[in-house]
């Protein structure tokens, strides 16, 4: 017995020991990845600056040491940061190493608005007299508006581009509810307040499909409008192309019409841009992508760093609740605003908005701060792909709001979700429940029955209160009658460009139009900008969150496209409370 227990004991030890060993031993890896990609990258002469965007592109990335890499047999999904992107571009427009852009991708990962702000900034460089070439075996209609812009476009002699016009999908979830037993008892206010029409009804109501016509035609008619200009084919003809889906059109079909200006394979891509970089044939191209040229280290003026400052906050993902993988956390972001208000260094503040919005009570968190420093300092809303409900809340204190011209914003609407689930547990489960309370309403909000009239008419007057609230700050923010707020509110989504027209929005631009113009209401002309909050040191957040990333990219990776089924089921399964949130997760084919 002794014995047993001794070589027990050593085992268990070993085990211990070996798990503290392999834990350091992976630290101090990590750590060593980490530091030799903060190293400088040295840009040789004649290169060209390589955009494959084949990452995930988000409002700013982690540096990430694994992304890419097949870990346990799930090959992680590498994010890009927009801001990096954008960053890299400006650099490179000023780079004497620099000799053009070299767009390859194929497919991206992003939202409309999003590709909508690189484009602009591919076309700011195209100033500087340095050429942008672009080449792809199958192009995307996403990805076509993007390279639209370069100077040349080169499809591989068998391939495909795709461009069929916008087709906006909604998923309705009533009869699979029925199915199971499950009732969910809606209190809204908006009849454009669409969020809730998945659960009560099979298709879209006459005022959803019209603010989705609405919205959908201004965003393409955006696009055709921008790619007429670049490419020089009337808008006219590139409806006409849409309606004949060039998808199933011949690479010499696609060229005849204009959309590209050469059909060649990679070898002749790569001999051309050779001879454009003045490159020997028998050498190799002299490349750097946004991973390595963001660590090329920016120009200074001889000066010394600036004090000043201009705060970009970043506001990405769901209010409260993750969207998409990304969370606001009320609490978080009101804290960093507050601090930047209270910093003095900091002369005005860029307030980056990527959200459908989510909890009412942490978007009025929000809200507040962001009153509270637009009465300090100068502060700019910038929208991204989508600034909606709560994402507009949360911008209408501010001084300006920009947004992109592909922008989804509005839906000025508040609803509740209250599951029933008594059908599903008593009848299809056999699963009943009694009650015992002390006052009459003790299980108010109790989900294994339906609500009374005085409990739904108690809600409703909740609601409508955070309603009031909601058109209020609208009105207050935007110097409009709160009768019109009410008008132009009741939950209807908006693409910038009408909500332009309509008074929620003043200017478009990006983020960096967005910093412009914060420097200049802020009267400062020599400054540098800060991205907040803080991002998380890589070593920690991978240790943190290991398990629940594993198991996001492991359904990512096995499900594709599908995942967003899967997310927006869970987004049901899960949902309950007041929300300022947009409609529906909107995703373009």
């Amino acid at each position: 017995m002794k014995d047993f227990l001794k070589y027990t004991l050593a085992t268990i030890v070993g085990v211990l020991l070996s798990g503290v060993v392999g834990f350091f031993l992976l630290a101090s890896i990590v750590t060593a990845i980490l530091s030799f990609s903060d190293q400088p990258t040295i840009v040789e002469e004649n290169s060209m600056l390589v955009l494959t965007l084949d990452n995930e592109i988000v409002e700013r990335a982690e540096d990430n040491p694994f992304s890419g890499i097949d870990f346990m047999g799930v090959m992680t999904l590498g994010q890009t940061g927009l801001d990096d992107i954008l960053e890299s571009i400006e650099k490179a427009k000023d780079d004497e190493n620099i000799l053009g852009i070299y767009l390859n991708p194929s497919s991206i990962s992003a939202g409309i608005a999003t590709v909508e702000e690189i484009r602009d900034a591919l076309i700011d460089f195209k100033e500087s007299g340095k050429f942008i070439y672009a080449y792809s075996e199958n192009i995307s209609q996403l990805t076509y508006y993007l390279v639209s812009v370069a100077d040349k476009i080169m499809l591989n002699p068998v391939g495909t581009v795709d461009f069929k016009g916008l087709s906006a999908q909604v998923m309705f979830y009533k009869d699979i509810l029925d199915k199971v037993g499950v009732e969910v008892q809606i209190i809204r206010h908006g009849k454009f307040k669409s969020a809730v029409e998945p659960y009560m009804l099979n298709e879209m109501s006459d005022a959803s499909r019209l603010q989705t016509e609405a919205y959908a035609n201004s965003i393409w008619d955006q696009i055709v409008a921008d790619i007429s200009v670049s490419r020089g084919i009337s808008v006219e003809k590139l409806n006409e192309l849409a309606d004949g889906t060039t998808t199933f059109m011949t690479a010499q079909d696609v060229l005849a019409n204009g959309m590209v200006d050469a059909l060649m394979y990679k070898d002749e891509v790569l001999a051309e841009l050779k001879e454009k970089t003045s490159t020997e044939e028998k050498d190799d191209l002299h490349t750097v992508g946004i991973s390595e040229y963001k660590n090329v280290p920016e120009k200074t003026d001889g000066k010394g760093l600036a004090r000043d400052k201009i705060a970009v906050i970043y506001a990405s993902g769901g209010i409260d609740t993750q969207v998409n993988n990304a969370l606001i956390n009320s609490e978080d972001l009101s804290r960093t605003i507050r601090e930047a208000r209270r910093d003095s260094s900091i002369k005005a503040i860029v307030l980056r908005i990527n959200s459908p919005g989510g909890s009412a009570y942490g978007s009025d968190v929000i809200w507040r701060e962001v009153q509270l420093a637009a009465e300090t300092k100068p502060l700019i809303a910038s929208m991204g792909d989508y600034a909606a409900s709560g994402g507009y809340y949360i911008a209408a204190a501010a001084d300006t709001i920009m947004a992109d011209r592909t922008t989804i914003t509005g839906s000025i609407g508040v609803y509740g979700t209250i599951p029933n689930a008594g059908e599903l547990l008593n009848d299809k489960l056999g699963i009943n429940v009694d009650v015992v309370n002390t006052n009459d309403y003790s299980d108010i909000l109790n989900y294994t029955r339906p609500m009374s009239a005085y409990e739904e008419a108690l809600i409703q007057d909740y609601v409508e209160k955070i309603y009031d609230d909601f058109i209020t700050h609208v009105s207050d923010g935007r110097s409009m009658d709160k009768a019109d707020v009410d008008e132009i509110g009741q939950g209807r989504v908006w693409d910038s460009v009408n909500a332009q027209n309509i008074g929620l929005v003043d200017l478009f631009g990006g983020v960096n139009d967005a910093i412009d113009l914060a420097a200049e209401l802020a009267n400062v002309e020599r400054y540098r900008v800060v991205k907040l909050p803080e991002m998380q040191d890589p070593l920690i957040k991978l240790l943190g969150g290991l398990s629940t990333s594993i198991q996001t990219k492991f359904l990512k990776n096995k499900l594709g496209d599908q995942y967003l089924i899967y997310q927006q089921i869970e987004e049901v399964v899960n949902a309950r409370g007041i929300y300022a949130r947009i409609p529906y997760a909107i995703s373009f084919e």
